[in-house]
């Protein structure tokens, strides 16, 4: 039975849309494993998972990959009811489902960039 609700998260440390996607299934308290990836190097399951475009984020349920991060959002949404909506669901919100996916990019542009100033940072620091 915890096998058939299994969700995997393939992605890389420095993803914006990896960050989207972790940030969203802390929202909705998803447990869930995650799996680093080097898009230098990539493994033959991403390959397999995501054969078409081969990169990250992947999300694993039940076996079935969902690819792309706000299809990623909207399958969360549909799949787990708990916490907060992440995309509004009724047509007439449609612009503030707009204005809801730019206010994710620019969390996740910033958050990125913060990780990159960190990181910078701790670069710096060593030598």
């Amino acid at each position: 039975m915890a096998e058939e609700n299994k969700v995997t998260l393939y992605g890389m440390w420095a993803s914006p849309y990896v960050k989207r996607v972790e940030l969203a299934l802390r929202l909705k308290g998803i447990p869930y494993e995650y799996v680093e990836e080097d898009l230098r190097n990539k493994s033959p399951l991403l390959l397999k998972l995501n054969h078409v475009h081969q990169k990250v984020p992947v999300l694993v349920h039940n076996g079935k990959p969902i690819v792309e991060s706000l299809v990623i959002l909207e399958y969360i949404d549909e799949t787990w009811e708990t916490g907060p909506r992440l995309v509004p669901k009724d047509p007439k919100f449609a612009s503030g489902q707009a204005l809801c996916k730019r206010c994710m990019r620019a969390w996740s542009q910033l958050s990125c960039q913060n990780q990159w100033r960190r990181t910078r940072l701790n670069h710096e620091t060593s030598d």
